[in-house]
């Protein structure tokens, strides 16, 4: 693996959230987890106070620019600060979703522009980011429209130690799934996590497990004709293209311990078949990678949590997976 030359960008999150005491809580544990050296975005006032309310000692330190932090990692935690703000947990304000707002601006911003090696994006809550003029359905869409990616071009993989799925379909109802899948569809999404897998994760012709809709994978149609009429031909077509691909397959046998040995990725046709098994094993673990962009973004698998912010009941976990991932991954990418 090469050594980055460049840090790792990380938003803030939601500042009344569980991201910046997770942030805090991350840095304490850098080394013990070998982290790649790492900036905020944000305010270190809010960092500060996170991490009092945490119980942590987190010396920060004020940058100018992102090529100080890779010097002062080891014994500060360094913040481009962009703006002081009252630390509140658990209580969102539309101050907070302007900071978070423009948190992910400028990290997307520096990311892009190759000052920083790969992006972080802490929780958001996205009814709140909607009061201040954002308009995009997630940060994925945002971070990918800034890179100049169509959104449907941009693939959500959720990733954990014991699994990684891509779900076809994403933040809509379960009964507009089966109107939205088509063979291209499903071809373009497996295509693109397929080459990011290779790219960034290592992985030789990584073999994917595609899922059926339908119980029993339809069951030669008594249950539904998607499986015949668009998963078996999208699963052909990627077989014609060279790629190690299995399905559609009955999704109740695909996720138990010696059927994920037989795949390294599951793509799935909906959001709660995708993520229903990747919390089931890695709820504390779980990585939020957007695959298909020009720059490496991870982020934890789950929300602000505002009932708990403050409170130190939050793991630190998924935020230490996503900036050890997104380290690993920029390396990757460094040393090709």
């Amino acid at each position: 693996m090469a050594t980055l030359l460049q840090p790792l960008a990380v938003s803030l999150g939601d500042p009344a959230g569980v991201g910046p005491e997770l942030i805090c809580a991350a840095w304490v544990r850098r080394h013990a987890e070998k982290l790649a050296p790492f900036f905020v975005v944000g305010s270190i006032s809010v960092l500060a106070g996170a991490a009092q309310a945490r119980g942590l000692e987190v010396p920060l330190l004020a940058i100018d620019s992102p090529e100080q932090a890779v010097d002062c990692f080891a014994d500060v935690l360094p913040v481009l600060d962009i703006g002081g703000l009252d630390y509140a947990p658990g209580a969102p304000s539309v101050a907070g979703a302007e900071l978070a707002f423009q948190s992910l601006e400028i990290a997307t911003g520096i990311v892009r522009g190759g000052g920083a090696s790969a992006l972080v994006t802490a929780p958001v809550a996205k009814s709140r980011l909607a009061e201040v003029g954002f308009t995009h359905p997630g940060q994925t869409e945002y971070v990918a429209e800034r890179c100049g990616i169509a959104a449907q071009n941009a693939v959500m993989m959720l990733a954990g130690p014991s699994l990684r799925v891509v779900p076809v379909t994403v933040h809509v109802g379960l009964a507009a799934v089966p109107g939205l899948l088509t063979a291209e569809l499903i071809q373009a999404r497996a295509g693109i996590a397929a080459a990011a897998l290779e790219r960034d994760f290592g992985l030789i012709q990584p073999r994917i497990a595609v899922a059926g809709l339908n119980p029993h994978a339809g069951e030669d149609g008594k249950f539904g004709r998607e499986e015949i009429e668009i998963i078996a031909p999208a699963v052909e077509a990627l077989r014609v293209e060279g790629f190690a691909v299995t399905g559609p397959l009955p999704p109740d046998g695909m996720f138990h311990a010696a059927a994920r040995e037989r795949y390294d990725l599951a793509v799935c046709m909906y959001h709660d078949q995708a993520l229903i098994p990747l919390k089931a094993l890695d709820f504390d673990e779980g990585v939020n990678v957007t695959l298909g962009l020009p720059i490496i973004r991870t982020s934890p698998d789950h929300g602000t949590a505002f009932a708990i912010a403050g409170t130190g009941e939050a793991r630190p976990n998924a935020t230490i997976a996503a900036l050890r991932m997104a380290g690993e991954c920029a390396a990757r990418r460094a040393s090709a």
